[in-house]
């Protein structure tokens, strides 16, 4: 791989930034299957409107999903589905992480 410029660097870890928010992972988890307007994805999500419209705006400002205009709804879909192998990759890893966790205090509370 050769060498990242600065400006590169920048915007991968802005990149990472806006992934690094519970409620977006949950908005981008909501839209996994289906495109989804505000009002769906609040309900969805268990947030106000206005939280999910700010969410969604830094998402798209990002390239992550993108929104489509159909008469007076505005729709949200992922711009770009390789989110979801860069978030299995990571939840796979953290779920490894915490079964190891759980392990070794297992048998730290049996004394073993």
């Amino acid at each position: 791989m050769e060498r990242l410029s600065e400006q590169a660097l920048q915007q991968i870890a802005q990149y990472f930034a806006v992934l690094a928010e519970p409620t977006r992972l949950r908005i981008l988890h909501c839209m996994r299957d289906k495109e989804h307007n505000v009002g769906e994805l609040a309900e969805r999500c268990d947030c106000s409107q206005a939280n999910v419209s700010r969410h969604l705006s830094n998402l798209a400002k990002h390239g992550i999903i993108k929104r489509e205009g159909r008469g007076t709804s505005v729709y949200y879909q992922i711009a770009d589905p390789s989110i979801y192998a860069l978030c299995d990759l990571v939840c796979s890893n953290v779920v490894k992480q915490l079964q190891s966790q759980a392990a070794l205090l297992s048998t730290m509370g049996n004394g073993k």
